[in-house]
């Protein structure tokens, strides 16, 4: 009995390890070997956009500050005390034509006036009595005298000198009455008071600056331009321009809180190039800055303000819109054929703006234009762009049908 035990202790495990060895070489010998399978690797992957060629209108940005056109300093002309001052003689206040805006005290001045007269009358009376002096002198010297009378005889000097006497007397009295006529100040255009100088009861002579201020019907801006943009505009370079022919400005400025815009024109360039930035400067011109007709609604275009300007320029012709971050060195483009075979093109650039390039020629119409950075490129080589179908993928349904041909144990995970 115990030699069956010890015979089975020793068999029976054996037995098991060999059961399980076959069991095991019999699972080996159905598994299938794996296919090696080749690595492929996709395209690189770019955006693209068309060709498009269209007709641009160019603008040209600069910035400048608003100075008035026309700029003056009320002086007086005669001395005196003031006795009026306008209210509107204030800083900031406006102005209109013809108003008066001081009167000085013309009591002296219309006496000068009266004591003009008198004199012009006195010059008069003397002229008469030399005339008639003269008349009875040359009677005298036809009825008595011999040969030709001298010019003294004939009281002519003496006749010259009374007319002369009364063309100065007149001349004073016009003096005078200029004088008293200069007691009034008056603001010879429509203006914005910039400084009051003197006030009511002062005393002021002949020469003082009494306010200072400038025209408010016309305002200009300087606006200073590079060498390289005077080409795509149509400037009155070296000559006069009307404000009805120069071309079209926008200006435009953040004030209040809000963005606002005025309308006018380039009227013509200063006589010189700034010697520090080589920059000429065009000169625009905004017809009542300060919208007193009414016509102009909003904040004013106000001297000393600083506003950017969009100038407009010439039209181009069959040009292609780019941005900026598609060129490559310089004048360099990558185009996409329908092939999508990527390929580099050397183009004429048109003009290069801050964002936008626009491109002439050197652009096939039936390529699109690479806008997204690429590392590696190689002339004609293989791309795939963003938004195309992608040809290695297989359609829904045919998938579908090749699951369904793969037998039950091979599409089940596991062992």
């Amino acid at each position: 009995m115990n030699k069956v035990r010890l015979t089975l202790q020793i068999v029976l495990p054996l037995v098991i390890l060999y059961l399980g060895f076959l069991a095991m070489s019999g699972l080996a010998s159905q598994k299938k070997s794996a296919e090696t399978v080749a690595a492929v690797v996709p395209p690189p992957l770019v955006a693209a956009i068309a060709v498009e060629r269209s007709r641009e209108l160019l603008t040209v940005e600069t910035q400048g500050t608003v100075v008035p056109r026309t700029e003056s300093n009320l002086v007086a002309e005669v001395s005196g005390r003031l006795l009026y001052v306008s209210p509107n003689l204030v800083n900031g206040g406006f102005v209109e034509a013809g108003e008066t805006l001081i009167r000085i005290d013309a009591r002296d001045y219309e006496l000068a006036v009266a004591q003009a007269k008198l004199t012009v009358a006195q010059s008069e009376r003397r002229l008469e009595e030399e005339r008639a002096d003269a008349a009875v002198a040359r009677e005298e010297w036809e009825a008595l005298g011999k040969g030709e009378p001298s010019a003294l005889t004939l009281r002519e000097p003496q006749v010259a000198e009374a007319l002369a006497s009364v063309d100065a007397a007149r001349a004073a009295l016009e003096k005078a009455k200029l004088d008293l006529e200069r007691t009034d100040l008056v603001a010879p255009f429509p203006a914005r008071v910039r400084e009051k100088l003197v006030d009511l009861g002062e005393f002021v002579t002949r020469g003082q600056t009494l306010a200072t201020g400038y025209g408010i019907d016309f305002a200009e801006v300087r606006l200073p331009l590079p060498d390289a943009e005077l080409a795509f505009l149509d400037l009155p370079i070296g000559t006069a321009s009307s404000a009805s022919d120069g071309p079209r400005v926008t200006l435009w400025a953040d004030f209040a809180g809000q963005r606002r815009t005025w309308q006018g024109r380039i009227v013509r360039t200063e006589g010189e190039i700034d010697p520090r930035t080589r920059m000429i400067v065009a000169v625009a011109e905004v017809a009542d800055p300060y919208g007193m007709s009414g016509e102009q609604q909003g904040a004013p275009l106000s001297v000393g303000m600083f506003v950017h300007a969009d100038i407009l320029g010439r039209a181009l012709e069959d040009v292609v819109v780019v941005p900026r971050t598609a060129m490559r060195d310089g004048d360099t483009l990558y185009t996409v054929d329908a092939e999508n075979r990527l390929h580099v093109r050397a183009v004429e650039i048109a003009r290069s703006g801050r964002s936008e390039v626009l491109v002439g020629d050197g652009l096939p119409d039936d390529e699109r234009v690479v806008v997204s950075p690429i590392e590696i490129v190689t002339e004609g080589m293989l791309v795939r762009v963003e938004g195309d179908p992608d040809p290695a993928a297989a359609p829904p349904e045919l998938e579908a049908q090749d699951d369904e041909d793969v037998p039950h144990d091979e599409q089940s995970a596991g062992f």
